[in-house]
């Protein structure tokens, strides 16, 4: 229910002077409006001098860094900061998280949480924040469990979006980012997707799109209670024919099984979306073509083991992929998603579209590659089948 803005920003005030302050970041713009900056960060931090509200901003290209001290100084620079027409704030404390997002009305949309244990307020180099992307004591966890396995993937998958989106996307968009989840399953991620960019001042409109209904109904519940159901909905559909409009600016597609994921590769390509995170799972189909095909020489040995022949059919087949982004438009490195000691499904394909024209070496090295191994990859094929670009 949208609330006054003055009365939640009056909230955010006491928040960000009280002592239990442990992180805040506003960022984002109101409509029609832009801050004089991208971005502020406040956060407590102990000196030798003693305690000081630390201050940080960015005007998208250097960093400003102040340590004011409490009182006076400290409440002026807030003050400041609460004028700006930012479209985001978000603020934790030892007890509790608000976020606001300014609506196109001018109104505020506010959710606010308790957390789920106590955190001591961040000293100078000591904070958690700088080990975990999204802290361990966060509310979310509490909804979608918080195992040690699920908190290092959850933040494995972060580090890839930071590393993917460019700094400051914030303060670069004069309207949301949109985001879709394919393939989506019980959407963990998808929700961590939310929080932490939500939580750096970014405004999201996310879908979830899965096969299942079951998991469409669960997963609108969790963002209900949540209290993001505004912004993060949830669809029923195939990767390949799900309804999703207006078309989104960063694709993720995490442990889409075998061909599922050729089908989110080239629905990114088809939307001309700009970041794409796929995390492969399983790679049968190519493996299928190996096992009834000769291997070219003197390449035999690669694959007349059957466990060496499942493990090359999982490199070749995002090797290929990565090759055929290339050759539509898309900058593609194939990364380690989380340590290999936890999954042996640890690879992920990051895309950024750039738009330029392969050259025709980059179409040589791919039409060689797959004329030599006499294969047919899924996602050649998909892609054949898009309309024309304008």
């Amino acid at each position: 229910m949208p609330e006054p803005l003055d009365s939640a920003l009056t909230e955010v005030r006491s928040m960000l002077l009280g002592p239990a302050l442990t992180r805040a970041v506003a960022a984002g713009r109101r409509r029609g409006q832009r801050p004089s900056m991208v971005r502020a960060e406040l956060r407590p931090v102990a000196l030798k001098a003693g305690q000081r509200l630390q201050i940080s901003t960015s005007d998208g290209d250097r960093p400003h860094t102040r340590n004011l001290s409490l009182g006076p100084e400290a409440e002026a620079a807030v003050e400041a900061l609460l004028a700006e027409p930012f479209g985001n704030w978000h603020v934790e404390t030892a007890d509790a998280t608000l976020q606001l997002r300014v609506t196109k009305s001018g109104e505020a949309q506010v959710h606010r949480s308790t957390a789920s244990r106590s955190v001591a307020p961040a000293a100078a180099g000591h904070d958690r924040s700088k080990e975990y992307l999204l802290d361990p004591g966060d509310p979310l966890f509490a909804e979608i469990g918080g195992s040690a396995a699920k908190r290092r993937q959850v933040d494995a998958f972060l580090r890839a979006l930071t590393a993917t989106l460019p700094d400051g996307l914030a303060g670069q968009l004069d309207r949301p980012l949109r985001v879709v989840d394919l393939g989506c399953g019980n959407a963990y991620l998808t929700f961590a997707a939310y929080r932490y960019l939500s939580g750096t001042g970014v405004d999201v409109e996310l879908v979830g799109v899965d096969v299942r209904d079951d998991q469409r109904r669960r997963n609108t519940e969790l963002a209900e209670r949540l209290g993001w159901a505004d912004r993060v909905r949830f669809v029923a559909g195939t990767i390949a024919d799900a309804t999703v409009e207006p078309s989104p600016d960063l694709v993720l597609a995490l442990h889409a099984c075998d061909t599922a994921t050729d089908e989110a590769l080239a629905r990114a390509v088809g939307w001309r979306a700009r970041w794409v995170l796929a995390a492969p799972c399983c790679h049968h189909d190519v493996a299928a073509q190996l096992r009834t095909r000769p291997a070219p020489p003197p390449y035999d040995l690669l694959t007349r083991q059957g466990i060496l022949r499942e493990r090359f059919a999982d490199v070749l087949t995002d090797a290929l992929r990565a090759g055929l982004l290339r050759l539509h438009g898309y900058r593609a490195e194939v990364v380690e998603f989380v340590d290999s000691a936890h999954t042996p499904r640890n690879l992920l394909i990051r895309a950024r579209r750039t738009g330029a024209e392969p050259t025709a070496a980059q179409r040589a090295e791919y039409r060689d590659l797959v004329t030599q191994w006499q294969l047919n990859p899924r996602l050649e094929t998909l892609l054949t089948q898009l309309p024309p670009t304008m």
